[in-house]
């Protein structure tokens, strides 16, 4: 199956939406990640407003969504306290075990998903993180199976090992149905027989420089953190589209911990030697990087340098908010718990599904869609 409809340009039209929704996550995973345990009281609105810069309407309105999604509680006079979680009323045996690298940043959304398909079918939900340690993850899922799950919903490592296809011939050996989440074995094709629901990376970097082409660039380079899982898919998106749009390809690849350490610097001066006037960048946090180093230069985003970003986690926050290439993670757990609660009920009679949702892109300040509308009208 695959769910690949046009891409949809979100051109944000309120600025305190985003600001508001952005603290609500910033929230939402501090708690999930353990920062504000169950029954913690949280800070004050007036103290969040200070300490972020926001007004105290948009604090408010991120604590109410909290509030409505049962994780934060108001007591009058008191404050907002983290929700105590309720005990799964069990009215049926299955357990669904979940395995993520961990549950900061890309994977909070993704495990919400999960968490609220599986509760709404009375399914509880056992949860393993490894932190990116690939020698963790065999002892996860044992415990897991150990445990006596069901079924398991597994993030697994496929890159930097010496064969990912044995590695996921012994996951789905395993003695419960396994889905793979934002993992697969694309190089395989058809001989490819597991079960997965995964992000087009691919379709989504080729979005994103599609759209900066036609905003009028003729060349857009491609800047991305290295050894990534989604790093492959990102590079080949960029390359197709390069091809599509008749441009030499321009790939700065450069590993995470150099990012902090002189790398934006470096890569604007060759971004400037090379002539491109605009970027995709592989990630957020990268690309927000890249914005404090074309301050140093003296580079204008989105006039002199437009930029998109990838995975939408903290785009809107960046100094010039970040166009950016948004997987869709809530969706994508949901779907993943969906599939496996089917392949539970319906044994071998349910057929393989192998999904991948396209990105979305949002459309903000630093592409300079809004800029170049103007300067095209004036002109």
């Amino acid at each position: 199956m695959s769910v690949n409809p046009a891409p949809r340009r979100i051109r944000d039209a309120d600025a305190r939406d985003l600001k508001f929704r952005s603290l609500a996550a910033d929230i939402r995973r501090g708690i999930m990640a353990g920062t504000w345990a169950a029954g913690a009281k949280l800070p004050t609105e007036a103290q969040l407003a200070a300490e972020t810069g926001l007004s105290l309407t948009t604090v408010r309105r991120a604590f109410d969504d909290l509030v409505q999604e049962g994780l934060v509680v108001r007591r009058q006079g008191a404050g907002s306290f983290v929700a105590q979680r309720q005990p799964v009323r069990r009215r049926s045996r299955l357990t669904v075990g979940v395995l993520l690298p961990d549950t900061q940043l890309y994977y909070p959304r993704v495990l919400q998903g999960i968490e609220e398909t599986l509760s709404a079918q009375d399914v509880s939900l056992q949860l393993a993180t490894y932190n990116y340690v690939p020698e963790r993850e065999d002892s996860s899922i044992e415990f897991l199976v150990d445990s006596g799950v069901d079924g398991l919903i597994l993030v697994p490592t496929l890159t930097g090992i010496d064969n990912p296809q044995q590695r996921v011939t012994d996951l789905m050996s395993l003695k419960v149905p396994v889905v793979l989440l934002e993992r697969s074995l694309t190089d395989l094709g058809p001989g490819d027989r597991t079960e997965h629901v995964c992000s087009d990376h691919q379709g989504g970097a080729y979005d994103a420089v599609q759209h900066l082409h036609g905003l009028g660039h003729p060349r857009v380079s491609l800047l991305t953190r290295s050894e990534t899982p989604t790093e492959a898919a990102i590079v080949a998106g960029y390359q197709r589209a390069a091809a599509d749009l008749g441009f030499e390809p321009q790939i700065h690849r450069v590993p995470r911990q150099d990012w902090e350490n002189g790398a934006p610097d470096r890569l604007m001066v060759e971004l400037s030697q090379s002539g491109a006037s605009a970027a995709l960048v592989f990630g957020d946090r990268e690309a927000t990087l890249l914005e404090a180093a074309a301050r140093r230069a003296g580079v204008r985003i989105p006039e002199d340098l437009a930029l998109v970003s990838y995975d939408d986690e903290m785009a809107d926050l960046a100094e010039v908010p970040l166009t950016a290439v948004s997987p869709a993670k809530h969706r994508m757990g949901k779907m993943a718990a969906e599939i496996l609660l089917r392949r539970l009920a319906e044994g071998d009679d349910c057929p393989i599904h192998q999904v991948r949702l396209r990105p979305r892109l949002v459309i903000r300040e630093s592409c300079g869609a809004t800029w170049q509308s103007a300067h095209n009208e004036q002109e």
